[in-house]
């Protein structure tokens, strides 16, 4: 069957044209004016009014997540639907080893947990450790298209890296033609300081922000930078929070090294005094790093325009009320994370094109092309073009929305942009070629995702 979209205005990252899209067998077979079904059975799609984009790509999402507290709330399952009704139709999530346990092995194993999966998704590995046999390890995930590698700062008991082997393994990276991506804050100084409040009995949610202030992150920034440039390297550091950090960089772009940054919807939109309150309006908001100040968030929204930030990621990893409560008496307990893949797109048209913060077509970068040129998956994802997939988003501009725990599709019964207005959803997400979700309604038995395999 061929599917057809009509009448809406295109919109990709370096230009806007008025034109059909024609697809079929999952791919953008045709884009002209005026374009006529063959037969009957043709699906054709009025998207008068609408804008016409490339499928959403989230760079940063933890499904089925472990934690002390149990897995995150949402699954791949009802994770992708939660992606699927905000628009986004490819996420890349992360591959995280237990000690002594082999990436390849990490990476079946994730697989697995992924199978049910109904966006396109990708998978970040996390070196957790260093051995001999690591160099190799990870020349075999690049080789089978896994060509990124998260790495952590802190969390140092679990999964972090100190410097000596975070060089190491960005030097590994670097020789092989892959990318390091990092969770920078360090890790001992906030472990420090966490340790200190608790013998000090400051155990409340407030004293989660406080022994996790800005400058531990624009350390770890500045740190992060020097050893990637040592191994040469290219970095990408995630949930980018801080004025600070966005100084360092853009000094470092600047001098021509390959740095980029993401940054997350929740730290252009809200501040540190959601940390302030009774404990149940406060544990949501309970993330690493925390939420920071008004001209943080100005800054931020700064180095979207100028350039400094190529993408917007969430970081998507919910938690229950129930499970939050597990840090109740004790903040270091209070599981970190949460939810947002649906919201993204919305929250940055509503927040963002529609304050003249950015363009549409700059929307389209941070959103979705941007990630697929970083990440190795354009011209196949990111762009609305003859021959790229079919993963498209026929966005309506005037639908409007408050966003609630008690519509939203993420299995959680918090969010943390609650009574948030938004203006913008999508009237048709389409997903290799299937129509996914129609007028706010889901197909079922539409196929699983596909593991994206990046070239």
């Amino acid at each position: 069957m061929i599917l057809i979209i009509k009448n809406g205005k295109i919109i990709n990252a370096d230009n806007s044209i008025k034109a059909d899209v024609m697809c079929r067998d999952g791919k953008i077979i045709r884009i002209s004016e005026n374009l006529i079904p063959d037969s009957k059975h043709d699906k054709v799609i009025d998207a008068s009014g609408c804008y016409v984009l490339p499928g959403g790509i989230d760079p940063h999402v933890h499904m089925h997540l472990p934690s002390f507290a149990g897995f995150s709330s949402d699954d791949f399952l009802s994770g992708s639907v939660a992606a699927l009704f905000g628009g986004t139709t490819s996420i890349i999530d992360f591959v995280t080893p237990q000690k002594g346990e082999t990436l390849s092995d990490a990476i079946e194993k994730r697989k697995l947990e992924a199978k049910n999966s109904l966006t396109n998704y990708s998978l970040h590995v996390s070196p957790i450790e260093w051995r001999n046999t690591l160099e190799d390890e990870i020349k075999n995930c690049i080789g089978i298209g896994l060509k990124s590698f998260k790495v952590y700062m802190a969390y140092k008991d679990r999964v972090g890296l100190n410097d000596d082997v975070l060089l190491k393994v960005m030097k590994a990276v670097g020789n092989e033609g892959g990318m390091v991506t990092v969770h920078c804050e360090l890790g001992d100084d906030i472990e420090e300081l966490r340790n200190k409040f608790a013998s000090e009995n400051k155990l409340s949610p407030e004293y989660h922000l406080l022994s996790r202030p800005a400058r531990l992150e624009a350390g770890a920034v500045k740190k992060a930078i020097d050893l990637a440039k040592e191994a040469d390297c290219p970095l990408y550091i995630v949930h980018v929070s801080t004025k600070q950090s966005l100084r360092y960089i853009s000094a470092a772009q600047k001098k021509g090294q390959k740095v980029m940054a993401e940054t997350c919807p929740q730290y252009l939109l809200l501040d540190d005094s959601k940390y302030y309150g009774d404990f149940d309006n406060v544990a949501p908001f309970v993330m690493s790093p925390p939420l920071r100040k008004k001209e943080d968030m100005k800054a931020l929204w700064e180095g979207i325009s100028n350039g400094t930030i190529q993408t917007i990621g969430t970081d998507h990893c919910p938690f229950t009320n129930k499970q939050k409560e597990n840090g109740k008496y004790d903040f270091r307990k209070i599981p970190n994370g949460a939810g947002g893949v649906e919201h993204r797109l919305a929250l940055i048209y509503t927040y963002g094109v529609l304050t003249g913060k950015i363009s549409l077509n700059q929307f389209v970068a941070l959103t979705s092309t941007n990630t697929a040129k970083i990440f190795d998956l354009f011209p196949s994802k990111g762009i609305i073009a003859e021959g790229s997939d079919a993963d498209i988003v026929v966005w309506n501009p005037e639908k409007e929305n408050i966003i609630s725990a008690k519509t939203h599709h993420q299995n959680c019964d918090n969010n943390i942009y609650e009574g948030l207005y938004t203006f913008g959803d999508p009237e048709y997400v389409i997903c290799n070629g299937e129509i996914a979700v129609e007028n706010a309604k889901r197909f079922c038995g539409m196929k699983r995702g596909k593991l994206i395999k990046r070239k």
